[in-house]
């Protein structure tokens, strides 16, 4: 069988065991938001921080939640199944979000790329489109997508970028053993990942032609903005009057983009929210599989 086949019948299992749990954390009222943005969660991998997300999803509210790509990693999942209970609750917690009135959108990415076969459906009332066109509370048009589509490693040498999604991998391992002695040693996360892309001077070249292209490819097609995700790297910034948001993710920066109720957006960066003991639990704690 097919993992796409098996993602299929998992996501089923899910939406059929799904139920509401008194999960709400009465001495953390929720933030609340117009809108909200998620990208890059790579559920179905060691490395996405479901402890931490599962507490966003808690923790805030919203009329409508993005979710712009990347939000499992069917790549990992065809080299290895790696699925456990936390990333099931996550699943669990956006069908419950769903069914409780947010409208939850789905934009697929490059690492769940199979379910671009079904845009323009939804699963348990979660709906798969190619992009969207979203208008802010002050009338600003915001073009969200992915942004594969910019990667011109992605488009032009797949073979590249999985070799290149292996190397990430071993760096995000090697994260997470640096990070399990901080937290015995008191200190507070710090992704190395992010601080080599923020360092190493061809990553930095990289970021800023992947903005640059998304910006003018905004403007082509008439927005004010564009929100995407992809380069797990959270930004938000004026380029040549276009309004360029990207929301991070959640394997190192842990961020989100959000619209208040006047339209003002900002980044989220919810390790700032989140309390001490949250912040040093793995996200895989409870191991799981899921039937393949």
């Amino acid at each position: 069988m097919q993992r796409d086949d098996a993602f299929l019948r998992a996501w089923r299992d899910t939406t059929a065991l799904s139920h509401d749990t008194a999960d709400d954390d009465v001495t953390r009222p929720p933030l609340r938001y117009r809108t909200l943005w998620i990208s890059d969660l790579h559920l179905g991998t060691p490395g996405c921080q479901a402890t931490a997300l599962l507490d966003f999803l808690k923790h805030t509210e919203c009329e409508t939640l993005f979710l712009v790509g990347d939000i499992i990693d069917g790549w990992q999942l065809r080299r290895q199944w790696y699925w456990p209970q936390a990333h099931n609750d996550v699943i669990q917690k956006l069908l419950r979000k769903a069914r409780k009135g947010t409208r939850v959108i789905f934009v697929p990415g490059n690492h769940d790329e199979f379910a671009r076969k079904y845009v323009n459906h939804d699963f348990g009332g979660i709906e798969v489109v190619e992009d969207w066109v979203h208008e802010t509370a002050d009338g600003r048009k915001l073009w969200v997508m992915h942004g594969d589509l910019f990667d011109g490693v992605i488009q032009c040498a797949k073979w590249l970028a999985h070799v290149g999604d292996s190397l990430y991998e071993f760096t995000l391992r090697l994260n997470r053993h640096l990070n399990s002695l901080r937290a015995r040693m008191g200190l507070p996360y710090w992704s190395l990942s992010q601080y080599l892309k923020l360092k190493v001077k061809r990553a930095v070249s990289y970021v800023g032609d992947f903005e640059t292209a998304v910006a003018r490819e905004a403007r082509k097609r008439g927005v004010q903005g564009v929100v995407c995700g992809h380069i797990h790297h959270a930004e938000m910034r004026d380029i040549d009057g276009i309004l360029y948001c990207n929301d991070g993710d959640w394997v190192e920066s842990l961020t989100a983009l959000g619209e208040s109720a006047d339209g003002t957006l900002e980044i989220i960066r919810w390790a700032e929210h989140m309390p001490v003991a949250t912040r040093v639990r793995r996200g895989g704690a409870r191991k799981r599989a899921v039937p393949a």
